[in-house]
């Protein structure tokens, strides 16, 4: 397998393309392009997860995808500095939306300048999210066809589109979360998250919508997967109710599960992504094979009915 990490801007070092590439084998395809999974990790716009990051990677390779992690435009500080209640914070121009979804157009088109080199079957490539991962590849997903993307970026929304998208836990509404009780801690993370993603702790309705996918979605929009738990209390499941609701409503081939327990951020919800006890989860973990069944529909890879013997 070839790992390797790039920069996606020579004058940036925090927006990076990590892949995954699988080696290509007379055994396996023998020359013939995989699918891929583009996968932006979760962190609240402050930070990029490593639990969201190469352990769903490797979890799609062993599906028999390519997989790419994106660490996008994030706040960029230390949690402890950020949560801090004296901390004077600014915000960060580097950091504001749409930052995020341009870093994600930059790594499709990253993705196919080396397509033919990494066999990559660019007719393929689904985003994969958690949490503010997650609301970046939902966002990007009705975006994808809009100036502020194909005119920034100079691509075709046919060169820009996703052929799927998972999301786990996502955040799908900010005019929803107005009306979200969260305790004082939890207040805390988001008014330190909508600083570094509007660069305010106050966004306008107007600024919230354009990062809330659940009320953006049209027909264009592709097949999504989507997955959370209703113990959630950080992202209340009526995110993902919300967006599978506007998907039913669009005629989006859509899949959801809810989960009955769990807390938020299970990443694979095994103990490879796992820093404590409760983040392992069986339940829970079934989203990976019932995310793997799903990709199957889409992505299945042309193998010959039968071997030499």
């Amino acid at each position: 397998m070839k790992v390797d990490k790039v920069r996606l801007y020579p004058d940036r070092d925090d927006v990076t393309l990590t892949i995954y590439i699988l080696d290509d084998s007379p055994e396996l395809l023998n020359g013939q392009k995989r699918p891929a999974i583009l996968i932006c990790p979760g962190g609240a716009y402050l930070t990029c997860s490593d639990r969201e990051a190469e352990p769903i990677a490797l979890q799609f390779n062993a599906q028999g995808y390519h997989a790419f992690v994106l660490r996008y435009s994030v706040f960029n500080m230390p949690f402890e500095q950020l949560m801090n209640p004296k901390a004077e914070l600014e915000k960060n121009e580097n950091s504001l939306y749409p930052a995020q979804i341009r870093d994600l157009g930059a790594a499709m088109l990253y993705i196919r300048e080396y397509a033919k080199e990494w066999f990559v079957d660019v007719d393929r490539i689904a985003l994969c999210g958690f949490s503010a991962g997650g609301n970046n590849v939902l966002t990007y997903a009705v975006h994808y066809d809009k100036s502020v993307l194909t005119d920034y970026l100079g691509a075709t929304p046919e060169q820009l589109r996703p052929a799927a998208v998972i999301a786990g836990y996502p955040i799908t509404d900010y005019l929803y979360m107005k009306d979200t009780t969260y305790s004082p801690m939890e207040k805390k993370l988001f008014d330190v998250s909508n600083l570094a993603l509007f660069g305010t702790q106050n966004p306008t309705d107007n600024q919230r919508l354009q990062l809330s996918p659940a009320r953006l979605v049209t027909d264009q929009v592709p097949p999504v997967f989507i997955w959370a738990t209703a113990a959630d209390k950080l992202v209340p499941v009526g995110h993902t109710t919300r967006m599978t609701t506007a998907l039913a409503d669009a005629g989006v081939p859509f899949e959801s599960h809810i989960f009955e327990e769990g807390q938020h951020g299970l990443s694979t919800a095994k103990q490879v992504s796992s820093g404590n006890q409760t983040e392992i989860r069986p339940d829970v973990a079934e989203w990976l094979g019932l995310a793997e069944t799903w990709l199957e529909k889409r992505f299945r890879l042309t193998l010959p009915e039968k071997g030499l013997w």
